[in-house]
C-alpha cells in the first residue's frame, strides 16, 4: 500500500476477475472549470462545457483518438457567458443540436457544425440556469421535442424547440413564498404522446414531480438535504423508479410504479461509503438497474438496484402502496481529489462514459463486465 501511482495516489488492489470494474482509459487536462460533459449521439465524440478563468463560456469538442494521445481536441469556442449545463435530448439523431444553459440565464441551441451563432437564444431565467434536460428528440420516446430548465430563481420552465420565443409550461413559487434554488431537473413518464412528467430538486431538499398533461404538481417529497440531481431510470417508459442524490453522503431511490394517495412514493435511502456530497446518479442506457453514483471526493461508485419480492402491498386500510428495493454497491474507484461534477454514459457503447471534475481534467472511463450484473 506504500506504492504511489502516477498521480500521487496509492493504487488500490482490485480483483479483475470477479465482476464489473471501473477503468480510467484516458485523461485530458483542460484549462477551464468543467460543468458538464455530453457524448455526441452516434459518434465517438463528446462535448465539454464550462468556464474560463475570466468567466466566459467554453465549448470544446473532443474525439477519441486511440492511436495517438487517446483524446483529441477538434474544436474550441469561447462565448460571452459561462456554460452550466447541456443536453442533446430534444434533438434528432440527424441534427444533433446541443441545448445549453448559461450563468446569465440564457437557454441556447447550437448546431455543432456551425456553432458561431445559436439557433435559439432566449432569456430563460433571471439568473443561472442550473440544470437542463431534453425529451422527444432521439431514437425512442414520444411527444414533442421539449427542453426543461431549472434556475437559481426557483422556476422550472418547459420549452418546445419549435416555439423559441416563450415557454410552454411554467412552474414557479407562489406569490409571497421564498424562491428556493432549483438545482436539478429531469423528464420522465413519456410513454405516449400525451403523458410526460418533470422532476425538480431544490436546495432545501424538496423534490417535486410536475405533470405536464394536467399542469399540476403530482407529488412532493422532502429528502431533508439539498438535492444535487434527479433522474428517472428511463424517460420513455411509464415511470418505474427515480433517484435523488443529496449533499450529505446519501441518495434516495423512489419506486414510482405505485403512488399512495397520502404517502406518495415509497423509497429507500442509501448512505455511500465516502463522506462527501453525492453529485449525481446516472443510469446506464442499456440497463436501467445499473447506475454510476458520483462522489464529491472524486470517487465513482457503481450500483445495481434489486427489486423486492413484492412491489405492491396493501396498508391497513386496504390501499395499495409501493415497496422499494435495495441498492447494492458492486464496484468503486477513486479517480480524482475533487468532485466528479458531470458524467455521461455513451448511448452507443455499453460501459463507455465521459466525466468531468473540478481538478480541471476530463476523463474517458469504461465500466467492464456489466453483463455479469
Amino acid at each position: 500500500r506504500s506504492r504511489q501511482g502516477r498521480h500521487g495516489r496509492t493504487p488500490v488492489a482490485m480483483d479483475l476477475s470477479a465482476g464489473p470494474n471501473i477503468l480510467e482509459l484516458y485523461q485530458k487536462p483542460v484549462n477551464i472549470t468543467t460543468y458538464d460533459t455530453k457524448w455526441i449521439p452516434t459518434s465517438a465524440r463528446f462535448v465539454v462545457l464550462g468556464s474560463y478563468a475570466r468567466a466566459t463560456g467554453c465549448l470544446q469538442i473532443y474525439s477519441l483518438d486511440t492511436e495517438n494521445e487517446g483524446v483529441k481536441l477538434n474544436k474550441e469556442l469561447e462565448k460571452k457567458a459561462a456554460f452550466k449545463c447541456g443536453t442533446f435530448g430534444a434533438s434528432s439523431l440527424r441534427e444533433r443540436h446541443l441545448a445549453t444553459g448559461n450563468f446569465e440565464g440564457y437557454l441556447q441551441l447550437w448546431d455543432l457544425q456551425r456553432p458561431e451563432k445559436p439557433l435559439m437564444d432566449v432569456k430563460a431565467h433571471t439568473s443561472i440556469v442550473n440544470a437542463i434536460d431534453g425529451a422527444g428528440g432521439q431514437r425512442s420516446g414520444y411527444g414533442p421535442p421539449e427542453l426543461v430548465t431549472g434556475g437559481r430563481d426557483g422556476c422550472v420552465r418547459v420549452w418546445d424547440v419549435r416555439q423559441k420565443d416563450a415557454p410552454v409550461a411554467i412552474f414557479e413559487p407562489a406569490e409571497g413564498v421564498k424562491a428556493r434554488d432549483c438545482w436539478s431537473v429531469a423528464f420522465g413518464n413519456s410513454f405516449n404522446d400525451e403523458e410526460r412528467c418533470v422532476l425538480a430538486g431544490y436546495d432545501n431538499g424538496d423534490v417535486k414531480m410536475f405533470d405536464l398533461r394536467t399542469g399540476t404538481v403530482r407529488v412532493e417529497h422532502n429528502v431533508r438535504n439539498g438535492v444535487c440531481s434527479v433522474e428517472f431510470d428511463r424517460k420513455e417508459i411509464a415511470m418505474n423508479k427515480f433517484v435523488v442524490t443529496c449533499l450529505e453522503s446519501a441518495f434516495t431511490v423512489f419506486d414510482a410504479r405505485t403512488q399512495h394517495p397520502a404517502k406518495g412514493f415509497s423509497s429507500v435511502t442509501e448512505k455511500v461509503p465516502v463522506s462527501a456530497t453525492v453529485w449525481g446518479a446516472k443510469h446506464l442506457p442499456q440497463n436501467r438497474e445499473v447506475s454510476m453514483v458520483l462522489g464529491g471526493d472524486g470517487t465513482l461508485m457503481l450500483y445495481k438496484y434489486q427489486y423486492p419480492d413484492q412491489r405492491v402491498v396493501k396498508d391497513k386500510d386496504g390501499v395499495k402502496t409501493g415497496v422499494a428495493g435495495t441498492m447494492n454497491l458492486v464496484s468503486s474507484k477513486n479517480v480524482s481529489t475533487q468532485p466528479i461534477s458531470s458524467w455521461d454514459w455513451s448511448p452507443d457503447k455499453e460501459g463507455l462514459a465521459v466525466c468531468g471534475s473540478f481538478d480541471q481534467t476530463v476523463r474517458v472511463v469504461c465500466a467492464t463486465r456489466l453483463n455479469t450484473l
